[in-house]
């Protein structure tokens, strides 16, 4: 790992090959399948008590030790041991007209707790995007080009105002967390009570138990410049399934002149070009992070050992081909959005063998991660009240 070293009136460290490739790809799945709109036109974004909130509190396991691994980090650099408590946590992709201006991380009132700044870039810049290059207003080290698996950290304050160039294609991603002295704001307390009443209330952890749950709707809805006008735009989880070549069939009838909205919490299932897939997914949700799982996991390196059959489809009628047609004039009403927005992957290789396998795939990974969650869950209490305790709080 080569490190930048600090100046001293700019108090910032760049570090190549923080991370792993593996570890960002990995979460890079966890944020294409969980994703929110986020905070600023074009974001998206997928915090750490969202996953809990939607029934996907396994997913927080890639991220635990990264973070702390990175409050170490900033620790070490900036001679503040043991003195910081992790204030946020996120994944934040910028898309197509994403930017923001001259500014410092602790610019608003309340945001005055937060004193240092860490983002890891998880893909990079000139192969998955374009644009989004990040700037320091002053210093020697001014502009940083996003590479795979580096990661900046720095002062919160004004000695590092800093802005992102538009991102003019591609997805930009990052890891963003922010530490604080201020041990009110400790993330880890918030997120271990949430766990405690989200995840220890289970009764088992077999696979239906961790199918996830969809937030509300207009979490999910993308319209140019944040408009709330539904009659534009597009709703972001069928537009990353439309990306990966994927449409979505659900098997009754729609009433256009009811809500439809609950539609995305039913039972569907999936179309690939003219062919339905056998498997009944039991939201769109769920079909999402096994698709995203496919694409991840298993297509980099064939790597589904489970035995099945070729997997069924049959061919779409014309009426269910119609039907896809509905779902996508109600959730997809601007295709060309959708592909300017999600650039198209997966739409040249498919094999129904490996896609069936990676639904039991799937589910032996939540399971997986879910185990290791309950057994994280009292070191991760008992540390929380030893810094209680040192805090005094």
């Amino acid at each position: 790992m080569a490190d930048i070293e600090m100046e001293e009136d700019h108090p910032r460290l760049i570090l190549h090959n923080f991370l792993t490739e593996d570890e960002c790809k990995e979460l890079e799945f966890i944020h294409k399948s969980c994703s929110t709109i986020g905070y600023r036109p074009n974001v998206f974004s997928t915090t750490l008590s969202h996953l809990i909130a939607t029934n996907s509190a396994h997913l927080i396991i890639p991220f635990l030790p990264i973070r702390d691994r990175l409050k170490e980090k900033v620790e070490e650099t900036f001679g503040c041991e043991y003195e910081l408590v992790t204030e946020f946590t996120g994944l934040i992709s910028w898309s197509r007209g994403a930017s923001i201006g001259w500014h410092s991380d602790d610019n608003r009132p309340y945001l005055k707790q937060r004193d240092f700044t860490a983002v890891c870039y998880l893909n990079s810049y000139g192969k998955d995007f374009e644009g989004g290059l990040f700037h320091f207003q002053d210093g020697e080290l001014k502009t940083i080009a996003p590479m795979v698996g580096d990661a900046v950290i720095y002062t919160a304050d004004g000695r590092n105002t800093h802005s992102v160039d538009e991102v003019t294609s591609g997805e930009r991603l990052t890891l963003t967390l922010w530490f604080s002295r201020d041990s009110s704001h400790d993330e880890d307390a918030k997120l271990i009570l949430l766990l405690e009443e989200n995840v220890l209330l289970k009764s088992n952890n077999v696979p239906w138990s961790l199918l996830p749950l969809p937030a509300s709707d207009n979490m999910y809805w993308f319209s140019p410049h944040q408009a709330s006008n539904q009659d534009i735009g597009f709703d972001i989880r069928l537009g990353r399934l439309h990306a990966l070549g994927f449409d979505v069939y659900y098997s009754r009838d729609m009433n256009f002149g009811s809500d439809l909205s609950e539609l995305l919490m039913e039972p569907m299932q999936l179309a690939r070009r003219d062919q339905l897939l056998d498997h009944k997914f039991v939201n769109v949700l769920h079909s999402l992070q096994v698709a995203q799982f496919y694409f991840w996991e298993g297509c980099k390196s064939q790597a589904f050992t489970n035995e099945v059959q070729s997997g069924n489809t049959v061919r779409l009628s014309r009426s269910q081909s119609e039907k896809t047609t509905q779902v996508n004039s109600v959730f997809l009403k601007d295709t060309k959005l959708v592909e300017t927005v999600f650039q198209s992957a997966g739409q040249g290789y498919f094999n129904l063998a490996t896609f069936s396998a990676a639904i039991t795939e799937w589910e032996d990974y939540s399971c997986k991660l879910h185990k290791e969650i309950l057994l994280s869950l009292p070191q991760w209490r008992a540390h929380q009240a030893i810094y209680s305790v040192k805090f005094d709080v």
